[in-house]
């Protein structure tokens, strides 16, 4: 993790804001749910390319739904990435979706940059009310959602909730 460029880029981020409270944001037909399989919601990047959920099956996945204007958001994000970038190799996924009310994302390409977990800035195939930001789903190799919560998570949490599905072939 490359500690204090990303925190001088998340407080470049942070100047930049307005503040803004997200409401509906994903567009699409199906909601998430634990136990259920995961709908097959189609992410477009910040580079423009496209990923479809379900051509992810046999991978575990994470999708972090996070603004620029969330200071849990700011302290998580780095976190992920890190956790991103040692577990990558065992078959983790992970994506961070750009919620409404943060900055543009022409003004994030430098934080962008400095991340190996691919941003978000649409997906389809979605829907619902986002509870609140963070909000985290994991999806596991066979496409199940088998965790959404809403609120940051922690080393703890992650080595908890990612490694048994990690292990698990």
């Amino acid at each position: 993790m490359r500690g204090m460029g990303m925190k001088r880029m998340w407080a470049a981020a942070a100047a930049m804001t307005m503040l803004a409270v997200p409401s509906s944001l994903w567009a699409g037909s199906r909601t998430v749910k634990v136990g259920e399989p995961a709908p097959d919601a189609e992410l477009t990047l910040v580079d423009g390319s496209t990923v479809r959920l379900a051509d992810l099956k046999g991978q575990v996945v994470l999708l972090n739904f996070w603004a620029t204007w969330c200071v849990p958001c700011r302290q998580e994000l780095p976190l992920l990435d890190s956790y991103y970038r040692s577990a990558q190799k065992y078959g983790l996924r992970a994506y961070a979706v750009t919620t409404e009310g943060s900055v543009p994302v022409y003004r994030l390409k430098t934080l962008f940059a400095a991340m190996a977990i691919p941003s978000v800035k649409r997906m389809k195939g979605l829907s619902g009310e986002m509870p609140a930001v963070p909000t985290n789903y994991i999806i596991d190799r066979a496409g199940i959602v088998r965790y959404a919560k809403a609120g940051a998570m922690d080393l703890d949490d992650l080595n908890r909730e990612l490694m048994p599905l990690l292990k698990a072939q």
